[in-house]
Protein backbone atom coordinates (compact mmCIF):
# COMPACT_ATOMS: atom_id res chain seq x y z
CA UNK A 1 0.00 0.00 0.00
CA UNK A 2 2.30 2.48 1.19
CA UNK A 3 4.60 1.51 -1.94
CA UNK A 4 1.42 2.29 -3.95
CA UNK A 5 0.95 5.32 -2.47
CA UNK A 6 4.73 6.32 -3.36
CA UNK A 7 4.38 5.32 -6.66
CA UNK A 8 1.43 7.71 -7.41
CA UNK A 9 3.00 10.60 -5.59
CA UNK A 10 5.94 10.22 -7.63
CA UNK A 11 4.15 10.41 -10.74
CA UNK A 12 1.67 13.60 -9.87
CA UNK A 13 4.89 15.54 -9.31
CA UNK A 14 6.48 13.93 -13.02
CA UNK A 15 3.20 15.71 -14.01
CA UNK A 16 3.48 18.57 -12.51
CA UNK A 17 7.04 19.00 -13.83
CA UNK A 18 6.49 17.94 -17.44
CA UNK A 19 2.73 20.86 -17.06
CA UNK A 20 5.53 23.26 -16.25
CA UNK A 21 7.88 22.26 -18.64
CA UNK A 22 5.74 22.26 -21.68
CA UNK A 23 3.82 25.48 -20.26
CA UNK A 24 6.87 27.06 -20.56
CA UNK A 25 8.32 25.43 -24.02
CA UNK A 26 4.96 25.83 -25.55
CA UNK A 27 4.76 30.09 -24.72
CA UNK A 28 5.36 32.45 -27.15
CA UNK A 29 5.23 35.67 -25.91
CA UNK A 30 5.02 39.04 -28.52
CA UNK A 31 8.68 40.02 -27.56
CA UNK A 32 10.35 37.10 -28.82
CA UNK A 33 11.33 33.44 -28.01
CA UNK A 34 13.77 34.57 -25.56
CA UNK A 35 10.77 35.62 -22.67
CA UNK A 36 8.61 33.05 -20.91
CA UNK A 37 6.23 35.04 -19.52
CA UNK A 38 5.88 36.63 -16.04
CA UNK A 39 3.29 33.10 -15.20
CA UNK A 40 6.43 31.10 -15.33
CA UNK A 41 7.92 33.10 -12.40
CA UNK A 42 5.07 31.88 -10.06
CA UNK A 43 5.89 28.50 -9.35
CA UNK A 44 9.83 29.57 -8.06
CA UNK A 45 8.90 33.00 -7.14
CA UNK A 46 5.80 32.64 -5.43
CA UNK A 47 6.21 35.54 -2.91
CA UNK A 48 7.60 38.44 -5.09
CA UNK A 49 5.06 36.95 -7.57
CA UNK A 50 1.97 37.74 -5.57
CA UNK A 51 3.50 41.42 -4.67
CA UNK A 52 4.32 42.14 -7.58
CA UNK A 53 0.97 41.44 -9.39
CA UNK A 54 -0.66 43.58 -7.40
CA UNK A 55 2.02 46.43 -7.97
CA UNK A 56 1.16 50.08 -9.71
CA UNK A 57 4.04 48.59 -11.75
CA UNK A 58 2.56 45.66 -13.21
CA UNK A 59 -0.59 47.48 -13.31
CA UNK A 60 0.59 50.20 -15.09
CA UNK A 61 -1.56 49.40 -18.00
CA UNK A 62 -4.24 46.71 -17.91
CA UNK A 63 -7.42 45.81 -20.33
CA UNK A 64 -10.24 47.99 -19.57
CA UNK A 65 -12.26 45.10 -18.47
CA UNK A 66 -14.52 45.35 -15.08
CA UNK A 67 -12.08 45.32 -11.75
CA UNK A 68 -9.67 47.35 -13.82
CA UNK A 69 -11.05 50.31 -14.25
CA UNK A 70 -11.41 52.88 -11.27
CA UNK A 71 -14.11 55.23 -11.27
CA UNK A 72 -17.95 55.34 -10.85
CA UNK A 73 -20.35 54.32 -13.68
CA UNK A 74 -23.36 54.06 -11.54
CA UNK A 75 -23.88 57.14 -9.92
CA UNK A 76 -24.39 61.04 -9.88
CA UNK A 77 -20.84 61.16 -10.13
CA UNK A 78 -19.89 59.75 -13.61
CA UNK A 79 -21.26 62.67 -15.62
CA UNK A 80 -19.00 65.50 -17.00
CA UNK A 81 -20.74 69.03 -18.17
CA UNK A 82 -18.72 71.22 -20.74
CA UNK A 83 -21.70 73.33 -20.97
CA UNK A 84 -25.46 73.44 -20.98
CA UNK A 85 -25.70 71.26 -24.09
CA UNK A 86 -22.94 69.09 -23.71
CA UNK A 87 -22.22 66.65 -21.08
CA UNK A 88 -19.74 63.09 -21.03
CA UNK A 89 -20.97 60.42 -19.45
CA UNK A 90 -19.17 57.40 -18.12
CA UNK A 91 -22.00 54.35 -18.41
CA UNK A 92 -21.45 50.18 -18.10
CA UNK A 93 -23.56 48.51 -21.03
CA UNK A 94 -23.50 45.06 -20.86
CA UNK A 95 -19.65 43.72 -19.93
CA UNK A 96 -18.24 46.66 -21.46
CA UNK A 97 -17.75 50.63 -20.47
CA UNK A 98 -18.01 54.01 -22.04
CA UNK A 99 -17.32 57.40 -22.53
CA UNK A 100 -20.78 58.17 -24.12
CA UNK A 101 -21.57 62.11 -25.19
CA UNK A 102 -25.18 63.64 -25.40
CA UNK A 103 -26.04 66.63 -26.95
CA UNK A 104 -29.17 68.44 -25.45
CA UNK A 105 -29.91 64.85 -24.22
CA UNK A 106 -29.52 63.12 -27.73
CA UNK A 107 -26.49 60.53 -27.69
CA UNK A 108 -24.09 61.57 -30.03
CA UNK A 109 -21.06 59.24 -29.71
CA UNK A 110 -19.69 56.35 -27.96
CA UNK A 111 -15.81 55.53 -27.16
CA UNK A 112 -15.15 52.30 -25.22
CA UNK A 113 -12.72 52.20 -22.30
CA UNK A 114 -10.12 49.23 -24.22
CA UNK A 115 -6.78 49.69 -22.30
CA UNK A 116 -5.82 52.07 -18.81
CA UNK A 117 -3.10 53.39 -17.68
CA UNK A 118 -2.58 53.68 -14.08
CA UNK A 119 -3.95 52.52 -11.07
CA UNK A 120 -2.69 54.76 -7.69
CA UNK A 121 -2.80 57.95 -8.16
CA UNK A 122 -4.87 58.81 -10.99
CA UNK A 123 -5.98 56.49 -14.51
CA UNK A 124 -6.38 57.49 -18.21
CA UNK A 125 -7.67 54.93 -20.57
CA UNK A 126 -7.62 54.87 -24.44
CA UNK A 127 -9.54 52.95 -27.52
CA UNK A 128 -8.46 51.84 -30.42
CA UNK A 129 -9.13 53.08 -33.89
CA UNK A 130 -6.92 52.15 -36.90
CA UNK A 131 -4.13 49.88 -35.07
CA UNK A 132 -3.46 52.88 -32.74
CA UNK A 133 -4.59 54.13 -29.23
CA UNK A 134 -6.21 57.73 -28.14
CA UNK A 135 -6.83 58.92 -24.85
CA UNK A 136 -10.09 59.26 -23.51
CA UNK A 137 -10.45 62.77 -22.48
CA UNK A 138 -12.22 62.18 -18.72
CA UNK A 139 -9.74 60.57 -16.64
CA UNK A 140 -10.83 59.39 -12.69
CA UNK A 141 -8.06 61.27 -9.97
CA UNK A 142 -8.16 59.27 -6.83
CA UNK A 143 -6.97 62.58 -4.79
CA UNK A 144 -10.66 63.57 -5.42
CA UNK A 145 -12.27 60.53 -5.86
CA UNK A 146 -13.61 62.04 -9.34
CA UNK A 147 -13.54 62.35 -12.95
CA UNK A 148 -11.95 65.22 -14.28
CA UNK A 149 -10.16 65.98 -17.41
CA UNK A 150 -7.42 64.16 -18.86
CA UNK A 151 -4.15 65.90 -18.83
CA UNK A 152 -3.91 68.82 -21.25
CA UNK A 153 -7.26 68.47 -22.56
CA UNK A 154 -9.96 70.99 -22.71
CA UNK A 155 -12.91 71.66 -20.80
CA UNK A 156 -15.52 72.96 -23.06
CA UNK A 157 -15.86 70.63 -25.46
CA UNK A 158 -14.87 66.79 -25.55
CA UNK A 159 -12.01 65.86 -27.65
CA UNK A 160 -11.19 62.14 -28.72
CA UNK A 161 -7.82 62.58 -31.44
CA UNK A 162 -4.89 62.26 -29.33
CA UNK A 163 -3.00 59.52 -30.58
CA UNK A 164 -1.31 57.52 -27.55
CA UNK A 165 1.76 56.23 -29.02
CA UNK A 166 4.10 53.54 -28.84
CA UNK A 167 6.97 55.89 -26.66
CA UNK A 168 4.51 56.09 -24.22
CA UNK A 169 3.53 52.21 -23.61
CA UNK A 170 7.47 52.10 -23.13
CA UNK A 171 6.67 52.84 -19.58
CA UNK A 172 3.36 51.63 -19.01
CA UNK A 173 3.98 48.56 -20.40
CA UNK A 174 6.30 45.89 -21.13
CA UNK A 175 5.91 45.63 -25.08
CA UNK A 176 3.94 47.22 -28.08
CA UNK A 177 4.96 47.15 -31.37
CA UNK A 178 4.14 47.01 -35.22
CA UNK A 179 6.13 44.24 -35.82
CA UNK A 180 5.03 40.41 -36.31
CA UNK A 181 4.57 38.15 -32.62
CA UNK A 182 6.11 35.18 -34.85
CA UNK A 183 9.21 37.26 -35.83
CA UNK A 184 12.72 35.95 -33.39
CA UNK A 185 14.47 38.36 -31.18
CA UNK A 186 16.93 38.85 -33.64
CA UNK A 187 14.97 39.87 -36.51
CA UNK A 188 13.17 42.08 -33.94
CA UNK A 189 16.31 43.61 -32.50
CA UNK A 190 17.30 44.94 -36.11
CA UNK A 191 14.13 47.29 -36.09
CA UNK A 192 14.82 48.70 -32.46
CA UNK A 193 13.29 52.13 -33.12
CA UNK A 194 9.88 50.19 -34.47
CA UNK A 195 9.22 53.87 -36.55
CA UNK A 196 6.01 52.41 -37.68
CA UNK A 197 3.33 54.65 -36.31
CA UNK A 198 0.95 51.29 -35.69
CA UNK A 199 0.35 49.13 -32.79
CA UNK A 200 -0.20 45.51 -33.27
CA UNK A 201 -3.09 44.49 -30.26
CA UNK A 202 -1.52 41.02 -29.98
CA UNK A 203 1.90 42.63 -28.80
CA UNK A 204 0.57 44.01 -26.22
CA UNK A 205 2.52 42.90 -23.32
CA UNK A 206 0.65 44.83 -20.52
CA UNK A 207 1.99 46.56 -17.28
CA UNK A 208 5.70 46.43 -16.31
CA UNK A 209 6.59 42.62 -15.87
CA UNK A 210 8.96 40.82 -14.40
CA UNK A 211 10.90 40.17 -17.31
CA UNK A 212 11.02 44.37 -18.01
CA UNK A 213 13.18 44.16 -15.10
CA UNK A 214 15.35 41.33 -15.12
CA UNK A 215 15.37 40.60 -19.03
CA UNK A 216 14.21 36.97 -20.30
CA UNK A 217 13.89 34.45 -18.53
CA UNK A 218 12.79 31.32 -21.45
CA UNK A 219 16.73 29.95 -20.50
CA UNK A 220 16.51 30.69 -17.00
CA UNK A 221 12.93 28.95 -16.52
CA UNK A 222 14.30 25.81 -18.34
CA UNK A 223 17.14 25.30 -16.67
CA UNK A 224 16.27 25.65 -13.16
CA UNK A 225 13.41 23.45 -13.99
CA UNK A 226 15.75 20.51 -14.98
CA UNK A 227 18.19 21.74 -12.31
CA UNK A 228 15.95 22.43 -8.87
CA UNK A 229 18.82 22.46 -6.86
CA UNK A 230 20.64 24.93 -8.03
CA UNK A 231 20.12 28.11 -6.13
CA UNK A 232 22.26 30.18 -7.96
CA UNK A 233 20.47 32.05 -10.54
CA UNK A 234 20.99 31.09 -13.89
CA UNK A 235 20.47 33.03 -17.52
CA UNK A 236 18.63 36.09 -15.39
CA UNK A 237 19.69 39.21 -14.59
CA UNK A 238 19.69 39.78 -10.50
CA UNK A 239 19.84 43.19 -9.12
CA UNK A 240 22.83 41.55 -6.40
CA UNK A 241 24.84 41.65 -9.68
CA UNK A 242 24.52 45.39 -10.58
CA UNK A 243 26.56 47.77 -9.67
CA UNK A 244 25.04 51.18 -8.30
CA UNK A 245 25.00 53.16 -11.81
CA UNK A 246 23.26 49.97 -13.43
CA UNK A 247 20.25 49.80 -10.62
CA UNK A 248 19.96 53.09 -11.16
CA UNK A 249 19.43 53.47 -14.97
CA UNK A 250 17.13 50.56 -14.64
CA UNK A 251 14.94 52.72 -12.87
CA UNK A 252 15.94 56.08 -14.78
CA UNK A 253 15.13 54.16 -17.66
CA UNK A 254 11.20 55.26 -16.89
CA UNK A 255 11.52 57.37 -13.79
CA UNK A 256 14.18 60.08 -15.19
CA UNK A 257 11.95 62.21 -16.72
CA UNK A 258 11.20 62.68 -20.73
CA UNK A 259 13.08 65.21 -22.02
CA UNK A 260 16.28 63.40 -23.61
CA UNK A 261 17.28 62.97 -26.78
CA UNK A 262 16.23 59.14 -27.72
CA UNK A 263 18.60 56.96 -29.30
CA UNK A 264 16.74 53.73 -29.17
CA UNK A 265 13.69 52.59 -28.18
CA UNK A 266 12.97 51.45 -24.61
CA UNK A 267 11.43 48.26 -25.22
CA UNK A 268 14.91 47.55 -26.43
CA UNK A 269 16.72 48.14 -22.99
CA UNK A 270 17.96 45.19 -20.70
CA UNK A 271 19.03 45.61 -17.15
CA UNK A 272 22.94 45.92 -16.67
CA UNK A 273 22.55 48.09 -20.05
CA UNK A 274 24.41 51.87 -20.30
CA UNK A 275 21.71 54.15 -20.66
CA UNK A 276 23.54 56.52 -22.30
CA UNK A 277 23.17 53.98 -25.70
CA UNK A 278 19.27 54.77 -25.42
CA UNK A 279 19.18 58.79 -24.28
CA UNK A 280 21.34 61.44 -24.36
CA UNK A 281 20.47 63.94 -21.95
CA UNK A 282 19.62 67.29 -22.66
CA UNK A 283 19.70 68.36 -19.65
CA UNK A 284 22.86 68.55 -16.88
CA UNK A 285 21.54 66.58 -13.75
CA UNK A 286 22.88 68.98 -11.96
CA UNK A 287 20.59 71.65 -13.76
CA UNK A 288 18.86 74.05 -12.10
CA UNK A 289 15.92 73.65 -13.56
CA UNK A 290 13.08 72.56 -11.61
CA UNK A 291 12.93 69.01 -12.78
CA UNK A 292 9.18 67.62 -12.04
CA UNK A 293 7.92 65.85 -9.67
CA UNK A 294 6.30 63.16 -12.43
CA UNK A 295 8.26 60.77 -13.62
CA UNK A 296 11.18 62.70 -12.89
CA UNK A 297 12.17 60.69 -9.42
CA UNK A 298 15.81 59.81 -10.32
CA UNK A 299 17.24 63.33 -11.47
CA UNK A 300 14.99 65.17 -8.31
CA UNK A 301 17.05 62.24 -5.78
CA UNK A 302 20.39 62.57 -7.81
CA UNK A 303 20.12 66.78 -6.95
CA UNK A 304 19.70 65.33 -3.41
CA UNK A 305 23.01 65.67 -0.80
CA UNK A 306 22.23 62.52 0.78
CA UNK A 307 22.13 60.82 -2.99
CA UNK A 308 25.77 63.08 -3.75
CA UNK A 309 27.43 61.95 -0.38
CA UNK A 310 26.50 58.71 -0.15
CA UNK A 311 28.60 55.95 -2.43
CA UNK A 312 25.79 53.47 -2.24
CA UNK A 313 22.18 55.06 -2.24
CA UNK A 314 20.19 54.03 -5.35
CA UNK A 315 16.13 53.74 -5.59
CA UNK A 316 16.22 50.19 -3.77
CA UNK A 317 17.73 51.94 -0.44
CA UNK A 318 14.19 52.83 0.31
CA UNK A 319 11.42 50.92 -2.44
CA UNK A 320 10.92 47.05 -3.07
CA UNK A 321 10.27 47.36 -6.76
CA UNK A 322 8.29 44.13 -6.54
CA UNK A 323 5.50 45.92 -4.34
CA UNK A 324 3.56 49.53 -3.77
CA UNK A 325 5.42 51.92 -1.89
CA UNK A 326 4.47 51.91 1.88
CA UNK A 327 2.08 54.58 2.73
CA UNK A 328 3.91 54.02 6.61
CA UNK A 329 5.95 57.35 6.61
CA UNK A 330 7.60 55.85 9.46
CA UNK A 331 9.06 53.58 7.69
CA UNK A 332 11.21 55.42 5.35
CA UNK A 333 12.22 57.40 8.63
CA UNK A 334 13.83 54.64 9.92
CA UNK A 335 16.05 54.37 6.50
CA UNK A 336 16.77 57.71 7.18
CA UNK A 337 18.17 57.75 10.54
CA UNK A 338 20.36 54.80 9.75
CA UNK A 339 22.33 57.40 8.44
CA UNK A 340 21.20 60.80 10.42
CA UNK A 341 21.48 58.92 13.64
CA UNK A 342 21.98 61.92 16.81
CA UNK A 343 21.13 64.69 14.33
CA UNK A 344 19.41 67.64 16.13
CA UNK A 345 16.82 69.67 15.09
CA UNK A 346 16.52 73.43 15.53
CA UNK A 347 14.78 75.36 18.26
CA UNK A 348 12.51 76.96 15.37
CA UNK A 349 11.73 73.18 13.82
CA UNK A 350 10.98 71.89 17.65
CA UNK A 351 8.21 74.66 17.81
CA UNK A 352 6.32 72.84 15.04
CA UNK A 353 6.26 69.56 16.68
CA UNK A 354 7.75 67.29 18.99
CA UNK A 355 11.13 65.88 18.91
CA UNK A 356 10.02 62.08 18.74
CA UNK A 357 7.31 62.54 16.27
CA UNK A 358 9.91 64.35 13.82
CA UNK A 359 12.12 61.43 13.90
CA UNK A 360 9.81 59.13 12.71
CA UNK A 361 8.19 61.84 10.42
CA UNK A 362 11.16 62.46 8.17
CA UNK A 363 9.60 62.03 4.95
CA UNK A 364 6.77 64.89 5.25
CA UNK A 365 9.35 67.61 6.32
CA UNK A 366 12.45 66.60 4.01
CA UNK A 367 10.37 65.27 0.88
CA UNK A 368 7.27 67.21 0.90
CA UNK A 369 4.20 66.84 -1.79
CA UNK A 370 4.55 69.23 -4.56
CA UNK A 371 2.06 70.07 -7.14
CA UNK A 372 3.58 68.96 -10.96
CA UNK A 373 3.73 71.32 -13.50
CA UNK A 374 3.01 68.60 -16.06
CA UNK A 375 -0.05 67.53 -15.23
CA UNK A 376 -3.48 69.66 -14.00
CA UNK A 377 -6.81 69.02 -14.67
CA UNK A 378 -10.15 70.75 -14.76
CA UNK A 379 -13.64 69.82 -12.36
CA UNK A 380 -16.96 69.02 -14.25
CA UNK A 381 -18.27 72.54 -15.32
CA UNK A 382 -15.45 74.25 -14.00
CA UNK A 383 -12.93 76.81 -15.34
CA UNK A 384 -10.81 76.38 -12.48
CA UNK A 385 -7.65 74.30 -12.78
CA UNK A 386 -6.34 71.60 -10.18
CA UNK A 387 -3.33 70.84 -9.07
CA UNK A 388 -1.71 67.24 -9.41
CA UNK A 389 0.31 66.34 -6.19
CA UNK A 390 3.06 64.26 -5.95
CA UNK A 391 6.22 63.60 -3.37
CA UNK A 392 9.16 65.42 -4.34
CA UNK A 393 12.34 63.09 -4.28
CA UNK A 394 14.81 66.21 -4.18
CA UNK A 395 15.90 65.46 -0.15
CA UNK A 396 16.03 68.88 1.30
CA UNK A 397 15.74 71.05 4.05
CA UNK A 398 12.09 73.35 3.11
CA UNK A 399 10.59 76.17 4.38
CA UNK A 400 7.72 74.81 6.93
CA UNK A 401 5.09 76.89 4.97
CA UNK A 402 6.30 74.66 1.85
CA UNK A 403 3.31 72.42 0.34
Amino acid sequence: MKKAAFLLTITILALLFASCNNKSEEYIDPRGTDYAGSESCIQCHKVQSDMAFKSSHFKATSPAILGNVSGDFDSKNHTFIYDKETKLVMEKRGDSLYQVVYKNGKETAKYKFEIVFGTKHAQTSVYWKDNNTYELPVSFYHSINNWATSPGFPADKPYFDRMVVKDCYSCHASNASSRSVNQNSEQRNMMSMDVEDIIRKETVVYGIDCERCHGPAKKHVEFHLKNPNVKVANSITSFKTLNRQQKLDACALCHAGNDGMKLKSRFEYKPGDNLSEFFRETKSINDTTNFDVHGNQYRLMAQSKCFIKSDKMDCITCHNPHENASKNLASYSKICMSCHQGLKHKESTLKTMPEKLLASNCVECHMPKKASGAIKFQLSNSKQLSEYILRTHKIGIYPTNTK
